[in-house]
């Protein structure tokens, strides 16, 4: 019989627990020292700070503002720095590493190609640069002792007109570690169904993808994007706790939406602290995803923007812990959750959740034996 932990992990066994993340933002991740060396190599001039830790703080503070300019401001600099296939690669390959390092042992991170075209490089130069450093990343994150792998999510931007051409990009290199499609942007204004037939064609196709919803706007978002598009998974999805009635006296309904979302088992890529920094939720506490936990929809715990959010996924399960009392099969719920609506094929989900996933949680869980036996151990041995 499993045991069930009932103790709020240490932050160190939040670290070293194997973890899942299916929405990360290659453009929201960068190290600010690796901006600010590629900005001097490149001739770019315009970064706020020209030191790590100020960088560093200025994108959070920029994210935290409040403003909307000051927000976009924050992807301008990161992707002014990502116009070269060695600053790709260079990003990509410390993406991989920084993920490892953090315990993290499948992730997608998504990423619009059609940003990084400035100094002359093609879709395809993009996509290969990228891939081949998410490659070298693994590489040296097993040089040091940690087992990754990355697959990338291509995204078009939603207020563009490219959504077919990055779909069919993403296609075509479906077997060379671009394991799915993705449209980010603004929602409001720009809904989803105007690239239907990017969606059409990747269903066609028999291909994956995700679409950014429920973020900012609410359920007509969420609704286009299932029943217009096809969504497999929504990026965030965090708005519909807004079909989700809560009475007085602790009883739930859930309108026809919510509940054909849970019933099909979509999964939600929840990004608790961007979600905070956009205003979709008021704290840690108060997140929908603590009310969607409860109710067992496929909820997901990811990072969005690690550097502009000031995060990893370490961080995120540590704070929800301490909003939620989660424990370890809490925290293996949410990864076996993530791991199942990768988009990679059915035996390679089990064989992770089986080989890796479970036996890692497994070894976690069973700390408080030995810690147990340590704390009986000193007493003084009967001498009779």
């Amino acid at each position: 019989m499993t045991s069930q932990t009932t103790d709020v992990p240490t932050t160190d066994q939040i670290r070293r627990a194997p973890k899942v993340l299916l929405h990360d933002h290659l453009d929201g991740g960068l190290r600010p020292g690796t901006i600010i060396e590629i900005a001097e190599q490149t001739g770019y001039s315009h970064l706020p700070e020209t030191e790590a830790d100020k960088l560093g703080i200025w994108f959070r503070e920029a994210a935290d503002s409040g403003s909307l300019e000051r927000y976009l401001e924050t992807f301008a600099h990161t992707c002014a720095v990502m116009q070269t296939r060695d600053a790709l690669f260079r990003v990509a390959a410390e993406c991989a590493e920084d993920l490892a390092q953090d315990g993290v042992v499948y992730a997608e991170v998504r990423y619009a190609p059609e940003q990084h075209l400035e100094k002359g490089l093609t879709l395809q130069e993009v996509v290969e640069a990228v891939n081949d450093g998410f490659r070298e990343g693994e590489r040296r994150a097993r040089a040091n002792g940690h087992r990754i792998r990355v697959g990338a999510l291509l995204t078009a931007m939603r207020h563009a007109a490219r959504a077919l051409e990055i779909a069919e990009l993403a296609n075509s290199y479906r077997d060379s570690g671009v394991v799915g499609f993705d449209i980010a942007g603004a929602e409001a204004g720009f809904p989803p169904t105007r690239h239907l037939d990017a969606f059409e064609y990747l269903k066609r196709e028999n291909n994956h993808f995700t679409i950014h919803a429920g973020e900012a706007f609410g359920l007509p978002s969420i609704w286009q994007a299932l029943q217009w598009c096809g969504a497999d998974r929504l990026g965030h999805g965090v708005r519909i706790i807004d079909d989700i009635e809560v009475a007085e006296d602790g009883t739930v309904k859930l309108g026809r939406l919510a509940s054909y979302v849970r019933d099909k088992r979509i999964p939600l890529e929840m990004c608790p602290t961007s979600n905070l920094q956009t205003g979709a939720a008021a704290s840690y506490a108060e997140h929908p995803i603590g009310l969607l936990r409860r109710l067992h929809f496929r909820a997901t715990v990811n990072t969005d923007n690690r550097l502009m959010s000031g995060t990893s996924m370490s961080e995120e399960f540590e704070r929800l812990t301490e909003a939620f009392g989660y424990t370890l099969d809490d925290m293996q719920w949410f990864t076996v959750n993530a791991m199942k609506s990768a988009f990679i094929p059915f035996d390679e989900r089990l064989a992770m959740i089986n080989d890796v996933i479970k036996p890692g949680y497994a070894e976690l869980k069973s700390e408080w034996l030995f810690k147990q036996t340590a704390a009986t151990s000193g007493s003084t041995p009967s001498m009779g």
